[in-house]
Protein backbone atom coordinates (compact mmCIF):
# COMPACT_ATOMS: atom_id res chain seq x y z
CA UNK A 1 0.00 0.00 0.00
CA UNK A 2 1.19 3.50 -0.83
CA UNK A 3 1.15 6.31 1.73
CA UNK A 4 1.48 10.03 1.23
CA UNK A 5 3.75 11.86 3.67
CA UNK A 6 2.34 15.30 4.47
CA UNK A 7 5.06 17.50 6.01
CA UNK A 8 4.59 21.04 7.31
CA UNK A 9 7.25 23.37 8.69
CA UNK A 10 5.65 25.40 11.45
CA UNK A 11 6.19 26.48 15.10
CA UNK A 12 6.17 24.85 18.53
CA UNK A 13 2.99 26.76 19.32
CA UNK A 14 1.21 25.13 16.39
CA UNK A 15 2.28 21.54 17.11
CA UNK A 16 -0.78 20.51 19.12
CA UNK A 17 -3.53 22.08 16.94
CA UNK A 18 -1.88 21.02 13.66
CA UNK A 19 -1.41 17.46 14.94
CA UNK A 20 -5.08 17.37 15.92
CA UNK A 21 -6.11 18.53 12.44
CA UNK A 22 -4.01 15.77 10.90
CA UNK A 23 -5.51 13.16 13.24
CA UNK A 24 -9.02 14.24 12.33
CA UNK A 25 -8.14 14.04 8.64
CA UNK A 26 -7.30 10.36 9.06
CA UNK A 27 -3.53 10.42 9.46
CA UNK A 28 -2.16 7.00 10.36
CA UNK A 29 1.00 8.24 12.04
CA UNK A 30 2.62 11.50 13.11
CA UNK A 31 6.27 12.43 13.57
CA UNK A 32 7.40 15.72 15.15
CA UNK A 33 10.92 16.89 14.27
CA UNK A 34 11.90 19.62 16.73
CA UNK A 35 15.52 20.92 16.59
CA UNK A 36 15.30 21.88 20.27
CA UNK A 37 15.78 18.17 20.95
CA UNK A 38 19.34 18.55 19.67
CA UNK A 39 20.33 21.17 22.25
CA UNK A 40 18.02 20.40 25.17
CA UNK A 41 19.89 19.75 28.40
CA UNK A 42 18.99 16.42 29.93
CA UNK A 43 19.65 15.48 33.52
CA UNK A 44 20.49 11.87 34.23
CA UNK A 45 17.36 11.53 36.36
CA UNK A 46 15.27 11.96 33.22
CA UNK A 47 16.63 8.81 31.66
CA UNK A 48 18.70 7.68 28.74
CA UNK A 49 20.08 10.15 26.22
CA UNK A 50 19.82 8.89 22.68
CA UNK A 51 22.00 9.90 19.76
CA UNK A 52 20.13 12.32 17.52
CA UNK A 53 21.11 13.03 13.93
CA UNK A 54 20.97 16.80 13.13
CA UNK A 55 20.13 15.93 9.52
CA UNK A 56 16.75 14.63 10.71
CA UNK A 57 15.71 18.07 12.02
CA UNK A 58 14.89 21.44 10.40
CA UNK A 59 17.16 24.47 10.80
CA UNK A 60 14.19 26.58 11.88
CA UNK A 61 10.83 25.87 13.49
CA UNK A 62 9.30 22.39 13.76
CA UNK A 63 8.41 19.87 11.07
CA UNK A 64 5.29 17.77 11.56
CA UNK A 65 4.90 14.74 9.30
CA UNK A 66 1.69 12.80 8.88
CA UNK A 67 0.90 9.76 6.78
CA UNK A 68 -2.24 9.51 4.66
CA UNK A 69 -3.32 6.60 2.43
CA UNK A 70 -3.04 7.29 -1.28
CA UNK A 71 -6.56 7.15 -2.73
CA UNK A 72 -8.82 8.94 -5.20
CA UNK A 73 -9.75 11.75 -2.79
CA UNK A 74 -6.29 12.37 -1.33
CA UNK A 75 -6.10 15.75 -3.08
CA UNK A 76 -9.32 16.93 -1.45
CA UNK A 77 -8.09 15.72 1.94
CA UNK A 78 -4.83 17.64 1.62
CA UNK A 79 -6.66 20.80 0.52
CA UNK A 80 -8.96 20.52 3.55
CA UNK A 81 -5.97 20.04 5.87
CA UNK A 82 -4.27 23.15 4.48
CA UNK A 83 -7.45 25.19 4.89
CA UNK A 84 -7.93 24.05 8.50
CA UNK A 85 -4.31 24.85 9.34
CA UNK A 86 -4.57 28.32 7.81
CA UNK A 87 -7.75 28.91 9.85
CA UNK A 88 -5.64 28.58 13.03
CA UNK A 89 -4.51 32.14 12.29
CA UNK A 90 -7.99 33.22 13.40
CA UNK A 91 -7.03 32.01 16.89
CA UNK A 92 -3.78 34.02 16.87
CA UNK A 93 -1.71 30.85 16.57
CA UNK A 94 1.67 31.52 14.96
CA UNK A 95 2.15 29.15 12.02
CA UNK A 96 5.70 30.27 11.25
CA UNK A 97 6.86 29.39 7.72
CA UNK A 98 3.76 27.24 7.13
CA UNK A 99 5.52 25.43 4.28
CA UNK A 100 3.92 22.16 3.14
CA UNK A 101 5.55 19.34 1.16
CA UNK A 102 4.07 16.07 -0.07
CA UNK A 103 5.93 12.84 -0.85
CA UNK A 104 5.06 9.18 -1.31
CA UNK A 105 6.33 6.25 0.79
CA UNK A 106 5.71 2.52 0.84
CA UNK A 107 3.86 1.06 3.83
CA UNK A 108 6.87 -1.02 4.95
CA UNK A 109 9.13 2.05 4.90
CA UNK A 110 6.67 4.10 6.95
CA UNK A 111 5.94 1.31 9.41
CA UNK A 112 9.58 1.10 10.47
CA UNK A 113 10.95 4.59 9.81
CA UNK A 114 8.91 6.47 12.42
CA UNK A 115 9.87 4.08 15.22
CA UNK A 116 13.45 5.39 15.32
CA UNK A 117 12.11 8.53 17.00
CA UNK A 118 10.51 6.63 19.86
CA UNK A 119 12.56 5.00 22.63
CA UNK A 120 12.01 4.42 26.37
CA UNK A 121 12.15 7.80 28.12
CA UNK A 122 12.17 8.53 31.85
CA UNK A 123 10.01 11.64 32.10
CA UNK A 124 9.83 12.17 35.87
CA UNK A 125 11.10 10.84 39.18
CA UNK A 126 8.85 7.78 38.91
CA UNK A 127 7.50 7.43 35.37
CA UNK A 128 9.11 5.91 32.29
CA UNK A 129 7.25 5.70 28.99
CA UNK A 130 8.09 2.63 26.94
CA UNK A 131 6.94 1.72 23.40
CA UNK A 132 5.21 -1.64 23.36
CA UNK A 133 7.78 -3.21 21.02
CA UNK A 134 10.76 -2.38 23.28
CA UNK A 135 12.16 -4.62 26.01
CA UNK A 136 12.79 -2.51 29.10
CA UNK A 137 14.03 -3.40 32.56
CA UNK A 138 13.07 -1.00 35.39
CA UNK A 139 16.07 0.61 37.06
CA UNK A 140 14.38 0.94 40.46
CA UNK A 141 11.69 -0.87 42.43
CA UNK A 142 9.36 2.14 42.60
CA UNK A 143 9.59 3.00 38.89
CA UNK A 144 6.21 3.21 37.15
CA UNK A 145 6.10 2.01 33.54
CA UNK A 146 3.58 3.25 30.97
CA UNK A 147 3.53 1.22 27.76
CA UNK A 148 2.21 3.05 24.72
CA UNK A 149 1.53 2.10 21.13
CA UNK A 150 1.12 5.30 19.10
CA UNK A 151 0.22 3.36 15.98
CA UNK A 152 -3.13 5.16 15.74
CA UNK A 153 -1.31 8.51 15.61
CA UNK A 154 -2.00 9.84 19.09
CA UNK A 155 1.36 10.78 20.52
CA UNK A 156 4.20 9.11 22.37
CA UNK A 157 3.56 10.72 25.75
CA UNK A 158 6.87 12.59 25.73
CA UNK A 159 5.74 16.03 24.51
CA UNK A 160 6.49 18.73 27.13
CA UNK A 161 2.79 19.41 27.75
CA UNK A 162 2.19 15.73 28.53
CA UNK A 163 5.33 15.40 30.65
CA UNK A 164 4.31 18.41 32.77
CA UNK A 165 0.81 16.98 33.27
CA UNK A 166 2.24 13.69 34.49
CA UNK A 167 4.58 15.51 36.86
CA UNK A 168 1.61 17.53 38.14
CA UNK A 169 -0.40 14.35 38.67
CA UNK A 170 2.48 12.94 40.72
CA UNK A 171 2.19 15.96 43.02
CA UNK A 172 -1.59 15.96 43.39
CA UNK A 173 -3.07 12.44 43.07
CA UNK A 174 -3.76 10.64 46.33
CA UNK A 175 -5.08 7.06 46.69
CA UNK A 176 -8.83 6.88 46.17
CA UNK A 177 -9.13 10.03 44.05
CA UNK A 178 -11.64 10.45 41.22
CA UNK A 179 -9.89 11.98 38.20
CA UNK A 180 -11.38 13.35 34.97
CA UNK A 181 -9.06 13.48 31.94
CA UNK A 182 -10.34 15.94 29.32
CA UNK A 183 -9.02 15.42 25.79
CA UNK A 184 -7.39 12.13 26.70
CA UNK A 185 -5.74 11.43 23.32
CA UNK A 186 -3.55 8.35 23.83
CA UNK A 187 -4.90 7.92 27.38
CA UNK A 188 -1.44 8.39 28.88
CA UNK A 189 -2.60 10.79 31.62
CA UNK A 190 -5.39 8.46 32.69
CA UNK A 191 -2.96 5.56 32.82
CA UNK A 192 -0.57 7.63 34.94
CA UNK A 193 -3.36 8.54 37.37
CA UNK A 194 -4.34 4.88 37.67
CA UNK A 195 -0.75 3.85 38.41
CA UNK A 196 -0.65 6.56 41.08
CA UNK A 197 -3.54 4.76 42.82
CA UNK A 198 -6.43 6.98 41.82
CA UNK A 199 -9.60 4.98 42.42
CA UNK A 200 -11.40 5.87 39.22
CA UNK A 201 -10.56 7.86 36.09
CA UNK A 202 -13.06 9.14 33.53
CA UNK A 203 -11.33 9.74 30.18
CA UNK A 204 -13.04 11.89 27.57
CA UNK A 205 -12.22 12.84 23.99
CA UNK A 206 -14.32 14.21 21.18
CA UNK A 207 -12.41 12.22 18.56
CA UNK A 208 -13.53 8.60 18.15
CA UNK A 209 -10.05 7.62 16.92
CA UNK A 210 -8.58 8.98 20.16
CA UNK A 211 -11.17 7.06 22.16
CA UNK A 212 -10.19 3.79 20.48
CA UNK A 213 -6.47 4.55 20.88
CA UNK A 214 -6.92 5.32 24.59
CA UNK A 215 -8.93 2.14 25.16
CA UNK A 216 -6.18 0.11 23.52
CA UNK A 217 -3.45 1.69 25.66
CA UNK A 218 -5.52 1.33 28.84
CA UNK A 219 -5.79 -2.42 28.17
CA UNK A 220 -2.07 -2.70 27.36
CA UNK A 221 -1.33 -1.24 30.81
CA UNK A 222 -3.96 -3.40 32.57
CA UNK A 223 -5.80 -0.48 34.18
CA UNK A 224 -9.18 -1.00 32.52
CA UNK A 225 -10.69 -1.72 35.93
CA UNK A 226 -9.99 1.89 36.92
CA UNK A 227 -10.17 3.83 33.64
CA UNK A 228 -13.37 4.40 31.69
CA UNK A 229 -12.90 5.91 28.22
CA UNK A 230 -15.76 7.51 26.33
CA UNK A 231 -16.47 10.00 23.58
CA UNK A 232 -17.47 13.43 24.84
CA UNK A 233 -16.97 17.14 24.41
CA UNK A 234 -14.97 18.62 27.29
CA UNK A 235 -16.98 18.02 30.50
CA UNK A 236 -20.36 17.41 28.88
CA UNK A 237 -22.08 14.55 30.69
CA UNK A 238 -19.85 14.64 33.78
CA UNK A 239 -22.37 14.80 36.61
CA UNK A 240 -20.31 13.97 39.68
CA UNK A 241 -17.63 15.94 41.45
CA UNK A 242 -13.99 14.98 40.98
CA UNK A 243 -10.86 15.41 43.05
CA UNK A 244 -8.83 16.33 39.96
CA UNK A 245 -9.60 17.51 36.44
CA UNK A 246 -6.64 17.39 34.05
CA UNK A 247 -6.80 18.95 30.58
CA UNK A 248 -3.94 18.98 28.09
CA UNK A 249 -5.64 20.98 25.35
CA UNK A 250 -5.45 24.36 23.61
CA UNK A 251 -5.19 27.46 25.81
CA UNK A 252 -8.19 29.00 24.03
CA UNK A 253 -10.34 25.99 24.92
CA UNK A 254 -9.15 25.97 28.53
CA UNK A 255 -10.20 29.59 28.96
CA UNK A 256 -13.67 28.80 27.61
CA UNK A 257 -14.51 26.05 30.10
CA UNK A 258 -12.91 27.05 33.42
CA UNK A 259 -16.37 27.75 34.90
CA UNK A 260 -17.43 24.20 33.98
CA UNK A 261 -14.28 22.83 35.62
CA UNK A 262 -15.12 24.76 38.80
CA UNK A 263 -18.52 23.02 38.92
CA UNK A 264 -16.91 19.58 38.67
CA UNK A 265 -13.85 19.93 40.95
CA UNK A 266 -14.53 19.47 44.65
CA UNK A 267 -13.56 22.31 47.02
CA UNK A 268 -9.90 21.69 47.78
CA UNK A 269 -9.50 19.64 44.59
CA UNK A 270 -7.21 20.44 41.69
CA UNK A 271 -7.37 21.62 38.10
CA UNK A 272 -4.27 20.74 36.06
CA UNK A 273 -4.16 22.67 32.78
CA UNK A 274 -1.52 22.21 30.09
CA UNK A 275 -1.10 22.75 26.35
CA UNK A 276 -0.46 26.42 27.09
CA UNK A 277 2.13 28.35 25.08
CA UNK A 278 4.02 30.83 27.29
CA UNK A 279 2.52 33.87 25.58
CA UNK A 280 -0.96 32.72 26.70
CA UNK A 281 0.07 31.91 30.30
CA UNK A 282 -1.26 35.05 31.95
CA UNK A 283 -4.60 34.94 30.10
CA UNK A 284 -5.17 31.34 31.18
CA UNK A 285 -4.18 32.04 34.79
CA UNK A 286 -6.62 34.96 34.97
CA UNK A 287 -9.46 32.82 33.60
CA UNK A 288 -8.72 30.03 36.10
CA UNK A 289 -8.57 32.46 39.03
CA UNK A 290 -11.80 34.16 37.95
CA UNK A 291 -13.56 30.79 38.09
CA UNK A 292 -12.73 30.27 41.76
CA UNK A 293 -9.30 28.66 41.81
CA UNK A 294 -5.99 29.61 43.42
CA UNK A 295 -2.94 28.98 41.25
CA UNK A 296 -0.54 26.95 43.39
CA UNK A 297 2.21 26.20 40.89
CA UNK A 298 3.27 27.00 37.34
CA UNK A 299 5.51 24.47 35.59
CA UNK A 300 7.64 25.57 32.63
CA UNK A 301 9.22 23.35 29.98
CA UNK A 302 10.64 24.76 26.76
CA UNK A 303 7.95 27.09 25.35
CA UNK A 304 5.14 25.42 27.29
CA UNK A 305 3.34 26.00 30.59
CA UNK A 306 1.27 23.82 32.88
CA UNK A 307 -0.76 25.22 35.77
CA UNK A 308 -1.75 23.49 38.99
CA UNK A 309 -4.72 25.29 40.57
CA UNK A 310 -6.64 24.47 43.75
CA UNK A 311 -10.42 24.92 44.00
CA UNK A 312 -11.34 27.48 46.63
CA UNK A 313 -13.50 26.24 49.50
Amino acid sequence: MKWSEFAIQTTNEAVEPVSNILHEAGASGVVIEDPLELVKERENVFGEIYHLNPDDYPDEGVVIKAYLPVNSFLGDTIDAIKESINNLLLFDIDLGKNVVSISEVNEEEWATAWKKYYNPVKISERFTIVPTWEDYTPVSSDELIIELDPGMAFGTGTHPTTVMCIQALERTVTPGDLVVDVGTGSGVLSIAAALLDAKRIQSLDLDEVAVQSAKQNVEINNVQDKVSVSQGNLLDGVNEQADIVVANILAEVIMRFTDDVAKVVKPGGYFIASGIIQTKKQDVKEAIIASGFTVEETILMEDWVAIIAKRNA
